[in-house]
């Protein structure tokens, strides 16, 4: 599992930070989250092939977390780009992006699937044979949806030491993969767990931002490998916080400590800071394993 920041500032783009915006490979899948103004001019930079990004989903509608995408639905079309593109957002994220390419004339050459969202309860936005994504009901100025990717359980790994002292025909194995005893020709019963070893451990990334402390998403992220939680403010700030929805380091560690996961990335930081580390230093007070994300830093899981 692969997590590349693409921008994680908080607000408006500067010549050296850029808005919120990030690519998630997981099964060999690639989710683009979010996409804030100069997402493809950090693509580029990143070396992230623009082709493999099929699954787009978006927080909420504030800009700094969707006005790049209109850019990129168009760059894909310059392109020549033939794969739906399937765009998962708030309900009004297909009106806004309509409005802009019906007036601009610039209506894609392939297919443009929006899927728009208005639960205010946990739901599955998409599901492969491989992965499945769910929403995270956040709390902020506007309808927030966090995200949740998860790894589906896969096949057991065939014990071949085993298979072959039972002399086990090749065109059982895919059965025994999936779990299933095994009886031979001679009537006996061989068990799975005999055969085989336990499948790969799954991953799993929480997507929380924006939103201010709040304890009922837990039940949701509970036990992540990973969570990415805003932590748009220090202590300093923490009434302004509050006004905002937003959360401080602190509370993003809070959050961490109480899902019990195994690591916290902190980001989207108000631009007021001179430095990130002292995101880390309060959180680590509360929660030790704590990463702190950056524009164009990569993380492997």
């Amino acid at each position: 599992m692969n997590l590349t920041i693409l921008g994680c500032y908080a607000a408006t783009p500067r010549t050296f930070t850029n808005p919120t915006s990030q690519v998630l490979e997981i099964k060999n899948r690639l989710f683009l989250i979010d996409c804030g103004e100069g997402t493809q001019v950090q693509l580029r930079k990143n070396k992230i092939r623009f082709s493999r990004i099929n699954h787009v989903f978006i927080s909420h509608l504030h800009g700094d977390h969707f006005f790049g995408l209109v850019g990129l639905v168009s760059t894909f079309m310059l392109l020549n780009r033939i794969t739906d593109l399937h765009i998962y957002g708030p309900k009004g994220i297909k009106e806004i992006i309509n409005l802009q390419l019906r007036l601009s004339n610039s209506w894609p050459n392939y297919g443009l699937l929006f899927h728009e969202l208005e639960s205010k309860e946990s739901e599955i936005v998409f599901e492969d044979d491989k992965v499945i994504v769910k929403t995270i009901p956040l709390k902020h100025r506007v309808y927030t949806n966090g995200f949740l990717f998860q790894e589906k359980v896969g096949d057991r790994k065939l014990d071949m030491n085993a298979v072959q002292n039972y002399e086990i025909d090749k065109c059982y194995y895919q059965k025994i993969k999936n779990g299933k005893d095994i009886i031979l020709d001679d009537g006996r019963v061989i068990e799975n767990h005999k055969l085989t070893f336990d499948p790969i451990p799954v991953k799993s990334y929480a997507f929380c931002s924006d939103t201010v402390y709040d304890e009922s998403i837990i039940p949701y992220i509970k036990e992540v490998d990973v969570l990415y939680h805003e932590s748009t403010f220090l202590d300093s700030e923490e009434v302004l916080a509050g006004k905002t929805m937003h959360s401080t380091a602190k509370e993003a560690a809070t959050i961490a400590l109480k899902a019990n996961v195994k690591q916290l990335i902190m980001g989207h930081y108000s631009t007021r800071y001179d430095s990130i580390e002292l995101f880390k230093e309060q959180a680590e007070t509360i929660f030790p394993n704590i990463l702190l994300a950056d524009d164009g830093k990569s993380f492997e899981f």
